[in-house]
């Protein structure tokens, strides 16, 4: 019998590293990697591109239960490829008010541990993994970083998706969705007890990279002895 891959939860706020680090990381150790904000993005998407108010909680609701979603990569809904529309501003700007919904969280979540079961493990990056998705992670890692450095990483991100504002404007809107994501009533973006909480500002992706890998290296030690 195939022993189970473990699983390593990343979290952190929006610029944080944690989608580039979660992917370096899971090719390290030859495991799957999930995107719970993909996820996220591509309902927000959905609901706009229903026409739907994003605040309209009931009508949001609805769109996530009738969601026909492929992570992928890449990601798609219905069969549609959507993997740079989720990343566009309007997406950007209403995400937080969709994944603040009760019920959304709760029908993404259980999805999100769906995926886990199926794969036997693997690394998984968002805002709630390791407090509320994967509370028995092997590992939890909550990336931090400057407000100043977020928003220039999330703004080199938009270049390349030509969905780039004002720098002042990008850091108003990641100071908006910090409020909003740690806020919220159902599962709010938080640093678990037992994470491991880096401070990636200034920090190179590959120095962030080692030291996840020699922390899993330890947690692993320390989880067979």
């Amino acid at each position: 019998m195939t022993a189970p891959k473990p699983v390593v939860a990343i979290d952190g706020p929006a610029g944080s590293g944690k989608s580039t680090v979660a992917r370096m990381v899971a090719e390290a150790l030859g495991l799957p990697a999930l995107d719970t904000g993909a996820m996220y993005r591509a309902l927000t998407w959905a609901v706009l591109d229903a026409r739907i108010d994003p605040a309209d909680a009931p009508a949001v609701i609805g769109v996530a239960h009738a969601l026909d979603l492929d992570v992928g990569p890449p990601v798609r809904v219905a069969g549609r490829d959507v993997n740079d529309a989720i990343r566009t501003a309007e997406v950007s700007a209403a995400v937080s008010v969709v994944a603040a919904v009760p019920e959304v969280r709760a029908r993404l979540v259980a999805a999100q541990r769906e995926w886990i079961v199926a794969h036997g493990g693997g690394v998984v990056e968002g805002r709630d993994i390791g407090t509320v998705v994967a509370p028995d992670a092997v590992l939890k890692i909550y990336l931090v970083a400057s407000e100043e450095e977020r928003a220039r990483r999330r703004q080199r991100q938009d270049d390349a998706t030509e969905a780039s504002g004002d720098l002042d404007a990008t850091q108003e809107a990641i100071r908006r969705r910090d409020r909003i994501d740690s806020t919220r009533a159902a599962s709010p973006l938080a640093a678990a007890d037992d994470a491991v909480v880096l401070d990636t500002t200034g920090l190179s992706v590959d120095g962030v990279v080692a030291e996840v890998l020699a922390r899993y290296k330890a947690a692993v030690e320390a989880a067979r002895s």
